[in-house]
């Protein structure tokens, strides 16, 4: 059993080095299988809250032939892992607001290596790992119903030099190593947040700032990037 993977999934799978690995929300444990079979963890560990994924994993393990290096928990985020078990971890197909719940809530059981594929605008996990000791030191934006952010965090000293050159308010909102690239896909992503939110903006709306930001965003890549 060799899982396809689909573009968002492929680049979490290529962020990930570890020794030991947790996929938190694994559904069908199909990332862990993959991470396996790629030789990119010797073990890997599935948690699953709900009972019909849980069974999709628990089904999935039994049929990869993995059972020496593949176990499936039942659990909320970290609650069932101990601290120092694993030295990497990943959060794919969650709202960002769930992924940084989680997060907060895992004390010392967090590891020294996150890889997060959020489904909405990941700025709040940006600032979650500039406040908690964690640099951001690869980032991918894959294609797919809309453009999946990847982003893969490691615990590190001092300030994050990712945030160094590029306008600020536009690297928490797009990703610091996402602008320096400047894709296409990056630019019809950002072009599509200003048509979105001119007609939304005005005074003192929030849409007006996130217009601003995506407009800062543009300009700097029109006179950064090719």
């Amino acid at each position: 059993m060799n899982p396809v993977l689909d573009a968002r999934l492929e680049a979490v799978l290529e962020l990930i080095e570890a020794d030991v690995h947790v996929d938190i929300g694994s559904d069908h444990a199909h990332l862990p299988i993959r991470i396996l079979r790629a030789g990119r963890a010797s073990r890997c560990i599935a948690v699953e809250l709900n009972p019909g994924p849980l069974a999709h994993s628990l089904r999935s393990a039994a049929r990869s032939g993995l059972a020496e290096h593949l176990e499936v928990r039942q659990g909320n985020g970290f609650d069932p892992l101990n601290p120092g078990e694993v030295d990497s971890a990943s959060m794919t197909g969650m709202g960002t607001g769930t992924i940084v719940g989680i997060l907060q809530r895992a004390g010392d059981k967090l590891p020294a290596a996150l890889v997060l594929q959020p489904n909405d605008s990941p700025r709040s996990i940006r600032q979650w790992a500039r406040s908690s000791g964690y640099h951001l030191t690869a980032e991918r934006l894959m294609p797919g119903y809309w453009a999946y952010p990847v982003l893969r965090l490691d615990r590190l000293p001092d300030e994050d030099p990712a945030y160094t050159g590029v306008p600020f308010r536009a690297a928490l909102r797009y990703g610091p190593h996402l602008l320096r690239e400047g894709s296409p896909l990056l630019r019809r992503h950002i072009g599509e947040d200003i048509v979105r939110l001119t007609p939304l903006a005005a005074p003192g709306r929030n849409a007006q700032a996130e217009l601003a930001t995506a407009q800062e965003a543009l300009a700097w890549l029109d006179g950064n990037t090719p």
